[in-house]
């Protein structure tokens, strides 16, 4: 069984739990997913939300057809 990578900050010695899939155990940092989805404490301004991710797609889409018409016309 593999061992967590993690090493102590004070004796430089590794850690002797099991490691999960990702190579460090539960207390090094293993399990955590994230924050839940829809979680509001970590929003900062929203410009990585889908929204604004979506906003910004459809607006490049737009400039795209605007520049292949005015391409067309001229």
């Amino acid at each position: 069984m593999r061992k967590c990578g993690a090493r102590c900050k004070g004796t430089g010695k590794p850690c002797q739990q099991p490691a999960m899939p990702n190579g460090r155990c539960k207390l090094h940092g293993g399990k955590s997913p994230g924050p839940p989805k829809g979680n509001r404490n970590a929003w900062k301004h929203g410009r990585y939300s889908a929204e604004a991710i979506a906003r910004r797609r459809r607006l490049r889409a737009l400039l795209r057809e605007m520049q292949e018409t005015a391409k067309l016309a001229g």
